[in-house]
């Protein structure tokens, strides 16, 4: 009984708010359905025959097949490397980030992080670097130890890479060569 009325009551708020709708455009016809295309018949140029044929290449689609592929990705252009100078960047800036020169607006210590948390961090602090119109950031991923030895180290290239953030990034380099644990980036900033 208490279902039936809870049912009418929703019936009529829904009568109520549908009552008052109206078409935007009453006075155009309603569209006629469109008919298929007719296929277009082409005239058949004869084809050269192969001398030997041969037999059509079956592909492998499993799992363990598309695995067992060779992945060759070249670097695109826009790929950002570290150590390597990227396009559009001027002389004296490279070689003051190269050389260590350059005034650290702020540094991320991810030590002791998780991978998630360690992301998560990274990319809070890049958006406000972009807010504040920080010119160079230094990150301390550290070396890494024990079984996964380093993984915040070897996932941050791939972090500055997404879409959200590659934007802000003009290079990334190593302020030692003898420590690999920390980077420095260099960001894009607004003229003022």
């Amino acid at each position: 009984m208490a279902k039936r009325v809870l049912e009418e009551e929703e019936e009529s708020l829904w009568r109520m708010v549908v009552r008052d709708i109206v078409p935007l455009h009453p006075s155009r016809p309603k569209s006629k359905p469109v008919p298929p295309p007719t296929p277009k018949v082409e005239a058949v140029k004869p084809a050269r025959v192969p001398l030997v044929p041969s037999p059509p290449a079956e592909q492998d689609l499993s799992f363990r097949a598309l695995l067992a592929r060779p992945v060759l990705r070249r670097p695109r252009p826009q790929d950002l490397r570290v150590g390597v100078r990227s396009p559009g960047l001027d002389d004296t800036s490279w070689k003051r980030l190269s050389r260590g020169e350059l005034k650290v607006d702020a540094k991320l210590d991810l030590h002791g992080y998780i991978v998630q948390d360690a992301f998560e961090r990274l990319l809070d602090f890049m958006h406000r670097a972009k807010a504040r119109n920080w010119r160079c950031v230094e990150v301390v991923t550290g070396l890494g130890s024990g079984a996964t030895s380093g993984l915040i180290r070897r996932e941050l290239p791939l972090w500055l890479q997404r879409a959200d953030i590659r934007p802000m990034v003009l290079a990334v380099v190593h302020p030692h060569a003898a420590n690999h644990g920390s980077v420095r980036i260099l960001l894009r900033t607004k003229r003022r």
